[in-house]
């Protein structure tokens, strides 16, 4: 059980920062699309059961990760205006 608790806890873990970083872009559009696409793949894979399933996700997570970060710094680099629905 214990295994079973460790893994729950990476995965939310894993959960928040994709949130987190998903908030820090600039632009509207990219932020809510990420957001949203998040909130989506974790609720399809909830209910995953088999080991090597939940790695294979848990790595596609992490790599989609990475991509957000690096996709936030270009945003900064190249600004933009803000849209009416933020202001």
């Amino acid at each position: 059980m214990c295994v079973i608790a460790r893994h729950k806890f990476q995965v939310l873990s894993l959960y928040r920062m994709l949130m987190r970083e998903s908030k820090k872009f600039p632009a509207y559009n990219f932020r809510m699309y990420f957001m949203r696409r998040i909130r989506e793949q974790f609720r399809e894979n909830q209910f995953l059961k088999e080991p090597e399933q939940i790695s294979q996700q848990f790595k596609y997570g992490e790599d989609t990760l990475q991509l957000i970060r690096r996709q936030v710094i270009i945003g900064h680099l190249y600004g933009c205006d803000k849209l009416a629905v933020e202001k």
